[in-house]
């Protein structure tokens, strides 16, 4: 099994990009998606995702366990804002189209549904992102570009250590869990879901034990370097700003601004397609 969330070095535009823009691109496009609720603008914040997506040339390896558990986390939360809120839909479409019976009380209505699936949209829309900003961006050359921008460097060195240990974390994960299917626990898809999950559980005390063992390691040496004692410091990844790096900025901008107007100009977030 593959590393998942592992940046790889590749020959894209999107590789060549300076960390500092993939961030405000990323922080632009999150924006974006948290505060509209326009199903035009998520429908086509979607389907760009998924042009990024491929021009990146992420490897399905790369992401899909991960999406996959995003998914599932996806659909309980759908599940729960239903039964926990079976009329939001109604309250903010102002009417009511009930579409069929679900069990005792609840009504599925078209409200309701039209409302889960901006939800699910709006997933959508951050995931592919999220995916894209970790495998095409180098953690050392994002750190000198969060401190080359003002952001304190302790800062941008803890964020970078937290994606360069991703894969090592991955690998302990692997590690613990073959021992344990040498034990006789069975992990695979042969055991029931259930009993998967339990034996699954057993892993995160392991996990997390060998976690703050390779933290409290990491500490022991930055504090040995001096680490943090001078204000500033050199960076051997920096890169500086390209005409490509200021055109995605720009356009990126530009391209928040219209979708935040276009979902605020009535005065309401809510695209209402039952008026």
């Amino acid at each position: 099994m593959g590393r998942v969330l592992t940046y790889e070095e590749k020959d894209t535009w999107m590789h060549r990009l300076c960390g500092v823009t993939k961030f405000v691109f990323f922080l632009l496009w999150s924006m974006t998606s948290m505060m509209t609720y326009d199903t035009r603008i998520l429908l086509v914040m979607v389907v760009l995702s998924i042009i990024l997506y491929r021009t990146s040339r992420t490897r399905w390896r790369q992401v899909g366990a991960v999406f996959k558990f995003i998914l599932l986390f996806l659909t309980i939360n759908l599940i729960a804002i239903f039964f926990f809120s079976p009329g939001q839909g109604t309250k903010i479409y102002g009417t009511d189209t009930p579409l069929f019976h679900v069990v005792g009380p609840y009504v599925m209505n078209a409200e309701q549904l039209f409302y889960e699936f901006n939800v699910f949209l709006k997933y959508m829309t951050v995931v592919p992102a999220v995916f894209i900003f970790i495998v095409t961006t180098n953690p050392s050359e994002f750190a000198a570009s969060l401190n080359r921008v003002g952001i304190s460097y302790k800062f941008g060195y803890a964020f970078a250590i937290a994606l360069r240990y991703i894969p090592d974390v991955q690998d302990d994960f692997r590690t613990i869990r073959n021992a344990q299917e040498a034990r006789g626990i069975e992990m695979s898809k042969k055991a029931k879901l259930s009993s998967r999950i339990k034996n699954m559980a057993a892993i995160i005390f392991p996990l997390v034990f060998s976690s703050m063992d390779r933290i409290d390691v990491v500490s022991n040496a930055m504090e040995l370097r001096g680490f943090g004692k001078n204000k500033k410091r050199t960076w051997y990844m920096a890169r500086e700003l390209k005409p490509l790096d200021y055109t995605v900025i720009i356009v990126t901008a530009l391209a928040s601004a219209v979708a935040l107007f276009i979902t605020y100009h009535d005065g309401n977030r809510f695209y209402n397609p039952f008026v």
